[in-house]
């Protein structure tokens, strides 16, 4: 030991010394060590953490967003197929009462009084009027054409109120004398310099597609030859009782409103074509906004360079359903859907941008990213001016250096930990971090605990969004369920329908299309001598159709049971229901009243189908009685009515349009002479059995197509008078 002016070196104070001072370095060292093991480990946590972050919200993200696109789409384009399927049905329905018309003018014109018409004028432009326009070569002068002219001139005032009231832009007549009767406030555009045009209806498409099917027809879309303007044609032919061609019935369907309505509920990335049976688009807008390449009118889209444009508009042609199916069109990836239009045989193909549907996915962990990123920033700066305290700390005092360490050692290690713990419980089921005491340390652990919560809850947040939408759709089901319930409960269900009768029999069957239907059978006792029976078709489909079905029943069995005669009884509903008709509903009703003790019927038909009736000992035969206007589409119609003599052991079926209309997948209507056939297969089965009979001969040719219409039946038999 020695002492140099009083410093003693190697004396238990020097030992001391270097004790404290290689105590002071091993601390700072060991200190330092652990502090940047510390931020390693944190940094290196954030990135994990980051990265599991994204895969979760990538892949649930995703996988959600996948299914809200395609149930969104799927839904969207049924949606809009069925507006254009009841706007094509609503075209077709006026053409098919027109032709109703015209038939029973042909069929009886000596009830109807010769029409004056007239050549086309300009003077008449702006003025809703019907014209005759001749082919050439038309004998105009003959006699018999001149009145066959007049006849259907009565047609005249309903076509332009037609018009007038659903904007159609022309509706016409065509005889196949070469005489066109047009109703048009155009005028003018049947002359060139000045001088009237021929016009031969027999040349046209309209005209010879409709002969050629027997029936109504939708043309495949054309330049209309007067206006030069693209449009499709509804048309239907109308028959001499002979069995001769008396005149085709048509109207231009310009498909403008059609087309707005089709484009103004599309979405960002949404696209939409309306193709013919022929695989050609036919609205121009939507051919040049569609990803696919041209944009040609006459090009077959299943000739397409596309395979999953080709595939979706081939399989929507032919009458299915495609899902929705994700594949490459022009430029980039989409989701596509095809639903086929049941009226026309058209199909309505929607195709989704796929890169827009992932754009909240990249947006999200984009965001996520961003956070993280900002987290990790400030955790380094704060970390820098940390290493620059902790340094001068710990040369200044090494005591205070240990205990700050170990502090400061629990208060970082202990939240991470827990932070570490939580995130790996993380799952699809359990996808919220949330924010806790033991995170809130004031420095980027709290920062980064409050970045992991504030996503996970945002993440939380739109999941719910997306269960709360499903709940809504399965409520609204629930709702049509009940609806259908409902409407069940009110036509009569009970069987025997009076089982203390035992002068006749009867029941009824009711098959909507749809969760709520628009046809409708009763029977009820007006008194005890007179049974009322009634069967209805109500235009159109869905709730507004079972709506106005209730009201058309309620008023119809009001009416009756005030002991009116059938026409009164139609007269009477038909001014109820049209004062206050803002929907421009109608229905076409038959009505009968049994007198029960005489075994005499009187009935009378408006707009229905014809009763089908049975002799004792005989067979079913449809009798073809006289149609009046239909219920609801006319103000002032005057009904007439019929008797017919039911013999004890009679029957009477009668039976709305989804009998002899239902289609099978080819096409093909069952028809009446199939439903003849059923009805007398087993005619003398109770009335039950009856309906069981031609409900299975329904079934057998339908087979799995899909049912477009209310399928209704009712039938009575006639005992005899009570003994």
């Amino acid at each position: 030991m020695k002492r140099i002016r009083g410093l003693v070196l190697g004396g238990i104070q020097n030992k001391i010394f270097n004790l404290i001072l290689l105590t002071v370095m091993i601390l700072s060292a060991v200190n330092y060590a652990v502090y940047v093991y510390h931020s390693n480990m944190l940094s290196n946590l954030a990135a994990k953490s980051s990265q599991k972050q994204q895969e979760v919200i990538g892949e649930v993200t995703s996988e959600v967003m996948d299914g809200v696109v395609t149930q969104s789409l799927g839904r969207s384009n049924k949606a809009a197929a069925k507006i254009a399927d009841e706007m094509f049905e609503e075209a077709g329905n006026r053409i098919a009462f027109y032709a109703d018309y015209a038939s029973g003018l042909v069929a009886n014109p000596e009830d109807y009084d010769l029409r004056p018409y007239s050549d086309p004028d300009p003077a008449d432009d702006g003025t809703w009027t019907m014209k005759v326009i001749y082919a050439e070569g038309t004998r105009k002068s003959d006699p018999a054409l001149k009145e066959r002219i007049g006849l259907f001139a009565n047609m005249s005032e309903m076509m332009i109120s037609m018009c007038r009231s659903t904007g159609a832009a022309n509706v016409y007549i065509g005889l196949p004398e070469g005489v066109h009767m047009s109703v048009s406030d155009t005028s003018s555009s049947w002359f060139v310099d000045g001088k009237p045009r021929s016009y031969d209806p027999r040349e046209r498409g309209w005209y010879r597609q409709a002969v050629s099917a027997g029936g109504l027809i939708f043309t495949e879309g054309e330049y209309d030859a007067n206006t030069g303007a693209y449009c499709i044609e509804c048309a239907a032919p109308v028959y001499d009782p002979d069995g001769t061609l008396a005149a085709v019935i048509g109207a231009d369907l310009y498909l403008d409103e059609m087309e707005k309505t089709l484009q103004e509920s599309l979405s960002e990335g949404e696209y939409r074509l309306l193709v013919n049976r022929s695989g050609r688009a036919v609205l121009e807008p939507q051919i040049k906004s569609f990803p696919m390449a041209g944009d040609d009118r006459n090009s077959d889209l299943r000739m397409s360079g596309s395979i999953l444009l080709k595939q979706a508009v081939d399989d929507a042609i032919k009458g299915n359903d495609t899902g929705v199916r994700l594949g490459e069109l022009e430029g980039g990836t989409y989701y596509i859907t095809g639903t086929p239009i049941k009226t026309t045989g058209w199909v309505l193909i929607s195709a989704f941008d796929a890169g827009i549907a992932g754009k909240p996915v990249a947006a999200l962990q984009e965001r996520s990213a961003q956070v993280q990123a900002e987290a990790a920033e400030a955790y380094r700066e704060k970390a820098g001016k940390s290493r620059l305290t902790a340094g001068v700390l710990l040369t200044a005092a090494a005591i205070l250096m240990f205990a700050g360490a170990i502090v400061l050692g629990r208060r970082i290690v202990n939240p991470l930990n827990t932070i570490t713990k939580h995130i790996s419980e993380l799952s699809e089921t359990n996808l919220e971090f949330k924010m806790e005491d033991a995170y809130r340390t004031g420095d980027e652990v709290e920062e980064l605990a409050q970045s992991f919560a504030s996503v996970s809850h945002r993440t939380v947040e739109y999941l719910g969004t997306v269960r709360r939408v499903t709940a809504e759709k399965e409520r609204i089901g629930a709702e049509l369920s009940l609806a259908t319930q409902i409407q069940a409960a009110m036509l009569p269900h009970i069987v025997p329908a009076f089982p203390d009768r035992s002068d006749f029999d009867i029941i009824g069957s009711m098959n909507p299309a749809k969760e709520v239907g628009g046809d409708f059978y009763d029977y009820f006792l007006i008194d005890d001598d007179h049974l009322g029976m009634v069967i209805a078709d109500v235009s159109g489909k869905g709730v507004p159709a079972a709506l106005f079905m209730m009201a058309s029943k309620i008023i119809l069995q009001s009416v009756a049971m005030l002991g009116k005669s059938p026409a009164e009884i139609l007269t009477r509903a038909n001014e109820a229901i049209c004062s206050n008709n803002e929907a421009q509903m109608f229905v076409t009703v038959w009505l009968g009243i049994l007198e029960l003790s005489t075994g005499k019927l009187t009935a009378a038909n408006a707009g229905h189908e014809y009763p089908v009736f049975k002799k004792p000992d005989g067979a079913f035969e449809l009798f073809k009685d006289r149609h009046g206007f239909v219920i609801g589409g006319m103000e002032g119609v005057k009904y007439r009515e019929y008797e017919v003599q039911l013999e004890p052991g009679a029957k009477l079926f009668v039976y709305t349009d989804g009998v002899p209309e239902a289609t099978n997948s080819d096409l093909e209507l069952f028809g009446t002479e199939r439903m003849t056939k059923a009805l007398n297969d087993s005619p003398d089965v109770p009335v039950l059995d009856i309906l069981k009979n031609v409900q299975k001969a329904v079934d057998s040719f339908v087979g799995d197509a899909e049912q477009f219409d209310d399928l209704t039946m009712l039938c009575m038999e006639y005992i005899g008078p009570k003994k």
